[in-house]
């Protein structure tokens, strides 16, 4: 069998070329750093174009563990010592509370819009997933990864995602969807089927058949009423 060798002179005569080309050819041959990820835009669309924008599925619970959703985490100020919850409650104050060692927080006021009622003290209220994390599954959240997952979970990055309500309305609320459950305050239907509605837009989330029909019913009433959102990165 022959054996091939390439020659010595031939390998230094390309190293000796290599070395000789400019600093820019060297930088041209190099791998391009990928392109910055475009930001994402702020969208404001009428309730009614909102809600027929969500896709359309049939929802499948098979798998769901409400541990395959990481909360409360450290928030999105780790140095504040608060965790997502408390900094939710810090962020929705009508009156701030005192801030004690652990971010133990005292006294306070609170709003519930479910229910209209004036809430205090910070343990009466529950932070509320506007759509539940089994409805997230639901949904389209069981092919995500577990970081996605968490960070759903823990979203801070848009007010309608995470909302202090009275402990009683959101136990009450569950994990149930507006064809299931919807605010005992006629008041508050047309900022809750929005908040919904933005919340699974946010994501990219979908609906089942009920679900629809009932936010096509609460977009009928809400003339006027806008959904904003900005999609989750």
């Amino acid at each position: 069998m022959m054996i091939i060798k390439r020659p010595a002179a031939a390998a230094s005569a390309a190293l000796a070329l290599a070395l000789s080309l400019p600093p820019a050819a060297h930088a041209a041959a190099q791998p391009l750093a990928p392109a910055p990820a475009a930001a994402a835009v702020r969208q404001v669309l009428p309730i009614g174009a909102a809600v027929s924008a969500l896709p359309l599925v049939v929802e499948d619970r098979t798998g769901y563990r409400r541990t395959s959703f990481k909360h409360w985490n450290v928030g999105d100020l780790p140095a504040d010592g608060c965790n997502t919850r408390a900094e939710v409650l810090l962020a929705e104050a009508v009156v701030y509370p005192e801030i004690g060692p652990g971010c133990t927080l005292t006294g306070g006021l609170w709003w519930s819009y479910y229910d209209e009622r004036e809430v205090t003290p910070a343990g009466a209220l529950d932070i509320d997933h506007v759509v539940p994390l089994a409805e997230a599954w639901d949904s389209g959240a069981s092919a995500w990864t577990a970081a996605r997952r968490e960070a759903y979970a823990n979203d801070q990055g848009a007010s309608a995602s995470l909302v202090a309500v009275t402990a009683a309305s959101n136990r009450a609320k569950g994990d149930k969807d507006p064809a299931q459950w919807l605010p005992p305050s006629a008041d508050a239907l047309c900022r809750y089927g929005a908040e919904w509605t933005a919340t699974k837009l946010r994501w990219g989330l979908a609906v089942d058949e009920a679900e629809l029909d009932r936010l096509r019913d609460i977009a009928a009433g809400c003339g006027g009423t806008d959904v904003e959102f900005t999609p989750a990165p």
